[in-house]
């Protein structure tokens, strides 16, 4: 075994894809039964289409039920803010795609069960790491047949903020904290609706709400820590700011029964200071998790995977291990994309989110229409469709 992936998420699924395609031989870990995990996030972005467009994939993505998002707004109590129109951004893709993260994912798994030295395994759940001579040489995962151990010249944990294989690694992230968590629901979208996502703001509450096609997918933005006050207040608590803020929508709150319907993501904001060790590396949100603001948390994941995948193929197939040091060069090309991002996330949350939910700010102090101003259409406008240093792909596909 020359790789060994823990975690079926976009980071993991795409470097897998990409070592497959490249010739190396890849084992790729999913502890669930399969991909159907209902509101995880599903921007992808221009970036993240022009890595699909280099590896063939973008027409078959496209073909998916999607949504085309080309703006971004904020509707406040006196009116809409525009703050972002990705027309003019320089690449083939000027929008940003909806589409169901887990759509996503069978599309990146499929096209990687096409290679030979590609394997999947679901309902495995990896819980620790095989080290031998103080180098990691594989790990160990659990099935429905019991316990068993996967040796491999290199392990990648891709599994989530709440990383296991981080963990036993000894690796610790840095916490930057966030003043809020989110409630995620859905209500049925009618014809005549908005068509574009936005983020209505108004003093002490915020809410996101993302056209489906169908459906209306909802955020509702809430102090760190105020779920279980909430539920306690009853559902009421949740349809009465839904209508307020979202009148098109007042009589469909009725049909939130209850918190049942609702999930609730704990907002999490963190990097690892190392993110390797001997034949170990971390990579997405095990090495880094990203607040939900700009949705860039896909797109991080898939640039980390390009990174790797470019890095690391050529010494699998050559010599069957990675030197650590290059681990180290994967470390501080993504490093650095992951502080920029991570401090405008933090500077978004300080200065808009935190004010906005203690009821300090009603709207943000800025003109209705950025856009018009060309620096400031020019900047938000390739950080948010293409983010910091998009990588593109090197290694070329095996023959």
């Amino acid at each position: 075994m020359t790789c060994v992936i823990a975690g079926g998420g976009p980071a993991g699924a795409m470097l897998a894809l990409l070592l497959a395609r490249a010739g190396v031989e890849v084992t790729l870990l999913e502890k669930h039964a399969d991909f159907l995990r209902d509101f995880r996030g599903d921007t992808i972005h221009p970036s993240t289409l022009q890595v699909l467009g280099e590896i063939g994939l973008a027409e078959e993505f496209l073909r998916l039920p999607h949504r085309k998002a080309y703006e971004f707004s904020v509707v406040t109590d006196t009116g809409p803010i525009r703050l972002a129109d990705l027309h003019g951004l320089p690449c083939a893709y000027d929008y940003i795609a909806f589409v169901p993260q887990w759509d996503f994912l069978d599309l990146v798994t499929t096209a990687a069960a096409r290679y030979p030295s590609f394997r999947l395994l679901m309902s495995a759940e990896a819980y620790g790491l095989i080290v031998e001579d103080g180098a990691v040489r594989g790990l160990r995962y659990r099935d429905a047949d019991g316990e068993h151990e996967l040796r491999a010249a290199l392990t990648v944990a891709a599994d989530g903020r709440d990383s296991v294989l981080r963990r036993a690694a000894g690796l610790v992230p840095r916490e930057f904290g966030a003043p809020m968590d989110v409630l995620w629901f859905r209500l049925p979208r009618e014809p005549g609706d908005p068509g574009q996502p936005f983020l209505r703001l108004s003093r002490g509450h915020l809410m996101v709400a993302i056209d489906r096609g169908t459906y209306w997918q909802l955020a509702y933005v809430i102090p760190k820590g105020g779920h279980d006050e909430l539920v306690k207040r009853g559902i009421g608590a949740l349809r009465e700011p839904v209508a307020r803020l979202l009148p098109f929508l007042a009589e469909r709150a009725e049909l939130i029964e209850g918190y049942d319907d609702v999930s609730v993501l704990t907002v999490v904001l963190n990097r690892l200071r190392r993110w390797h060790r001997p034949g170990f590396t971390a990579i997405g949100d095990a090495a880094h998790a990203m607040s939900p603001v700009f949705g860039v948390g896909i797109n991080l994941a898939v640039q980390d995977a390009v990174a790797a995948a470019n890095l690391v193929a050529a010494p699998l197939r050559a010599y069957g291990r990675v030197p650590e040091e290059v681990l180290r060069r994967l470390q501080r090309r993504r490093m650095w994309p992951t502080r920029v991002t991570q401090a405008a996330q933090r500077v978004v949350q300080n200065l808009l989110i935190g004010p906005a939910l203690s009821g300090r700010v009603a709207a943000p102090p800025i003109r209705p229409d950025v856009t018009r101003i060309p620096l400031l259409s020019r900047v938000p406008r390739r950080f948010i469709g293409l983010g910091v240093r998009p990588e593109h792909v090197e290694v070329p596909s095996s023959p």
